[in-house]
């Protein structure tokens, strides 16, 4: 595997980031997910860790901290995950994608997935100021991070636990991914176990990843 990667981390009282770069064997467009990961789109699926009332709160606790609200369209992407599998509209879009949403639905932590050969470095993580915005689908529409702990490079905020910038989202031709695990020190060590299982999960795929 390439070399590691600088990410500097900004103080912050209840943040435990979990956060490893992760290599493919080939771009994202030539592999199929299997149908062992896909099966973890079920929330009945039988998985290492699962989702609680406490780390639900303690998430939302952590994005309130900046003042961001998240609530309604502004919850954290974990929650909108729980939703979908509910509804049976959670489908397979990449393996990478697919190892992420699979890891986040079971723990209740949400995952932020960016290309990393999308970013342009400095990379940090730190609460966005008054202003810092961007697009986060093909749409255009746009998202207010004001307030919110996000991934910041030199062009500004691209990930959040909420939504992640469409700029630097995977594509059919990415083969170095960054993951961002938003955990909290409300709930101790649960931010080490998710990155532990994602990293598995990650290796089944034939990945190998670093932190």
């Amino acid at each position: 595997m390439s070399a590691s990667f600088d990410l500097a981390v900004a103080s912050h009282p209840l943040l435990d980031l979990g956060a490893f770069v992760t290599e493919f064997p080939a771009p994202l467009g030539e592999q199929a997910t299997p149908a062992w990961l896909t099966a973890f789109f079920a929330l009945a699926a039988q998985a290492p860790l699962a989702r609680d009332e406490t780390t639900r709160q303690a998430v939302r606790d952590l994005l309130r901290h900046g003042g961001y609200k998240p609530t309604g369209r502004g919850k954290p992407a974990s929650e909108y995950l729980v939703r979908a599998a509910e509804e049976g509209t959670l489908a397979s879009i990449n393996p990478s994608v697919d190892a992420c949403n699979a890891v986040s639905l079971h723990s209740g932590l949400p995952i932020s997935l960016v290309d990393l050969d999308r970013t342009r470095p400095p990379l940090s993580v730190a609460v966005a100021a008054a202003g810092q915005a961007y697009v986060f689908n093909r749409s255009g529409q746009v998202m207010d991070a004001a307030g919110l702990l996000c991934l910041h490079d030199a062009d500004g905020p691209c990930a959040n636990a909420v939504k992640d910038s469409e700029r630097t989202k995977t594509h059919p031709g990415t083969t170095r991914t960054l993951s961002l695990v938003w955990g909290s020190h409300a709930v101790p060590g649960r931010s080490a176990s998710v990155v532990a299982w994602y990293r598995e999960v990650l290796g089944r795929l034939g990945a190998s990843t670093a932190v």
